[in-house]
């Protein structure tokens, strides 16, 4: 197969872009590196684009690797002919491998091989050519032998039979058509174990669906609702259609001898050797294409969480809110530096409010605290109406805001938090995070196992290796999209950076501990074990502010300071405009991009990113996104009536719609029907992401069930 032609075709690109990114890749190039420093090699394939060209060929290199495996084993056992061996060499899926590998696959012990130790291959030969003139049953006298185990005739024609069943089950062509006839026409039905228990699935109790129209988010559920031993789910094929192909092929004469046992034994394979099989394959290759599915979903969300705006320039008040152990709070500076920590407890069973008011009124004033930012776990909505009253009774402006505290409980837990806050006890650490996902929630998130950070579903039921892979792929992408402050970022988030490990993180941290603020990026080379290859992939995400060259806090790799300079020299600009702000508009300056980018000996879209980023040096893409929705007071699900009008924020995207913070503590869900009337959309990330600021109306309230439907169609 050739790989390069395969993923070009998949993925709708020239083979020129992806024989480029291999070579990148094979030569230890990362995908944020290759994606913004070698668009001219890749023709400017993006991150996306490069992490599926990247999965796929691992996947087709490896099928690759089981084709050579399965041909020389076969071929070791003096099988192999031409034809198999085109076969195997065509085969474009791992299943299609596996097929063809059954027959020669060293088997443990079957009825069929059982069968052929007691000699009765050539009596299922004989069945097979269905010419015999004689009763099967006198045909089979020939076997009977005491001295094999073959005691009656019956017995025979029973285990010629088993050979016969097992012949068909591994013939790749008819598991490949079943597969197919299953697929398109059989019905996946759930039922419960118990009908009376009352379970999340109640509405899989008595389910049936088409396999080929199950939507992913339904296959994770009545999989966890197996999982748990709640429901029994079966897949229904087309029997009678399957048989009746299975008959065509096997049965070529009209023979009353050996018919009716074809009929049988086929129907023997069928049900006892393929249908298992080829349902498992199947809930398989559904569970797969759910667990991608959610995956993408998972990640998309990730990122768009990852990617909110920082809000800066805020002393921050971090609230960890709960009952008996009370609130911890912590407050940090605008540089995310903890200036205090305390506990109060303003709610049950101390319900101390006035006293938990004359703590914070301290420390806002003492501290000059300007921003709340409350957790929004338990106890979340009775810490809420205590702030609500407070910023009441104060003389200066505060305003709060909720912030989703997924993982915060397991960062402040972790040995990397124990490192960061030794003298901090887990409440303490967990406020001092919630204060900190404010200010900059990148920094702060990447130091939280993606997993634990909740935007998706079912994430603890699919192959977590995919999903971890995955998910690390969304924060180096996002990490690397915004680059980091060389002289400020911590380990965690280095890490995240092209061509930095965990090792040269910490040394990074090390070396600016020991020898103080990195001037220039060449320095990065004095660190332990990052070497010139590590060095090009990482520079350009760098950024150092008031070093001694300019382009240090730009995105412009070391590797075109030279074009950079000469760009510069040529418009009548130095390199100290840069810092200054002086460079706004330069690319109306620019006439001829294809002329001068032949001048300066750079590529077409290199000059345009150099253009772009002496403009507006050091950008950052967060500024682009929604800013969060700061409150001042609050509001309950009993305020909310159908028809009021209201902005949210979206929390969670999922396959059927949307979850959007309106400020009541209970998200309300925007049915993917409800998202927009503009344009048909599959799925709801094609119109909305987790933190988008949206206008939604409330169609009804449920409080004892804590339900809001919402309609962004307005």
């Amino acid at each position: 197969m050739d790989i390069i032609k395969a993923i070009a075709s998949e993925l709708n690109v020239k083979n020129w872009q992806v024989e480029a990114a291999v070579k990148l890749i094979d030569e230890g190039c990362t995908i944020p590196f290759i994606s913004r420093y070698r668009k001219e090699a890749t023709g400017a394939l993006n991150d996306e684009q490069l992490r599926n060209l990247d999965e796929r060929l691992k996947y087709l290199r490896n099928l690759e690797d089981k084709k050579a495996q399965v041909i020389a084993s076969i071929e070791e056992q003096g099988l192999l002919t031409e034809e198999l061996k085109s076969q195997i060499e065509k085969a474009e899926t791992m299943v299609a491998v596996e097929d063809l590998y059954r027959p020669y696959r060293p088997k443990r012990r079957t009825r069929a091989t059982i069968a052929k130790e007691k000699g009765l291959e050539p009596l299922a030969n004989v069945i097979l050519l269905q010419m015999t003139k004689e009763p099967l049953l006198k045909t089979a006298e020939a076997y009977v032998s005491e001295e094999k185990g073959v005691n009656t005739p019956e017995e025979a024609v029973a285990g010629a039979m088993d050979i016969i069943a097992e012949s068909i089950s591994d013939n790749a062509d008819y598991r490949t058509r079943i597969r197919e006839m299953t697929f398109k026409e059989g019905i996946l039905s759930s039922s419960a174990k118990d009908t009376e228990a009352k379970t999340v699935y109640e509405m899989y109790y008595n389910f049936t669906e088409p396999v080929a129209k199950m939507a992913g988010h339904r296959v994770l559920a009545v999989n966890r609702g197996e999982n748990e031993k709640i429901l029994t789910v079966k897949i229904e094929a087309p029997e009678d259609k399957i048989l009746s192909y299975l008959e065509k092929q096997i049965i070529t004469r009209d023979n009353a001898n050996t018919t009716q046992t074809l009929k049988d034994t086929i129907q023997d394979s069928y049900e006892r050797l393929i249908a298992p099989s080829i349902e498992r394959e199947i809930r398989n290759q559904l569970t797969e294409t759910a667990e991608d599915g959610a995956i993408k979903v998972f990640g998309k969300n990730l990122e768009q969480l990852l990617l909110q705006p920082p809000i800066s320039g805020h002393v921050v008040l971090g609230w960890d809110p709960a009952f008996r152990t009370g609130c911890k709070l912590a407050v940090v500076d605008a540089t995310g530096k903890v200036l205090d920590t305390t506990v109060i407890y303003p709610t049950a069973p101390q319900n101390k409010v006035t006293e938990a008011k004359a703590v914070l009124k301290k420390l806002i004033k003492k501290y000059n605290v300007t921003l709340i930012s409350v957790g929004n776990g338990t106890a979340s909505r009775e810490s809420e109406q205590v702030i609500v009253e407070l910023l009441k009774e104060l003389d200066t402006p505060v305003q709060y805001i909720i912030v989703n505290e997924a993982g915060a409980s397991v960062y402040s837990a972790s040995k990397l938090a124990t490192e960061e806050f030794p003298n901090f006890d887990v409440g303490q650490r967990s406020a001092a995070s919630i204060a900190r996902r404010l200010q900059d929630p990148l920094a702060e998130l990447v130091k939280i196992d993606p997993k634990s950070i909740g935007v998706g579903q079912y994430q603890h039921d699919m192959n977590q290796k995919k999903l971890g892979e995955a998910l690390e792929g969304v924060v180096e992408d996002s990490v690397n999209k915004v680059g980091v402050d060389l002289n400020t970022a911590s380990a965690s988030l280095l890490e995240y950076i092209s061509g930095i490990s965990k090792t040269i993180a910490k040394n990074i941290v090390v070396y600016r501990e020991e020898n103080g603020r990195f001037d220039n990026r060449k320095q990065l080379l004095k660190v332990a074990k990052l070497g010139p290859k590590a060095y090009e992939q990482c520079a350009g995400f760098m950024r150092i502010t008031g070093g001694s060259n300019p382009l240090d806090a730009t995105s412009v790799h070391p590797e075109s300071y030279d074009a950079a300079d000469r760009l510069l020299k040529k418009l009548g600009y130095s390199a100290q405009d840069i810092t200054s702000g002086g460079l706004k508009g330069l690319s109306g300056k620019v006439k001829n991009v294809p002329e001068l980018a032949k001048e300066l000996e750079v590529g077409e879209l290199t000059l345009r990113d150099i253009i772009k980023e002496l403009e507006k040096p050091g950008r950052d893409p967060r500024d682009e996104m929604p800013k969060p929705i700061l409150r001042t007071d609050v509001m309950e699900m009993k305020d909310l009536t159908p028809g009021m009008i209201l902005k949210g924020t979206v929390r969670n995207v999922i396959d059927f719609g949307a979850f959007v913070d309106i400020g009541v503590h209970q998200d309300g869900l925007v049915h993917i029907s409800q998202i927009t009337d503009k344009k048909f959309i599959k799925h709801p990330l094609e119109a909305v992401s987790v933190g988008d600021i949206v206008e939604v109306k409330v169609m009804s309230v449920d409080v004892a069930k804590k339900r809001i439907q919402l309609t962004m169609i307005i």
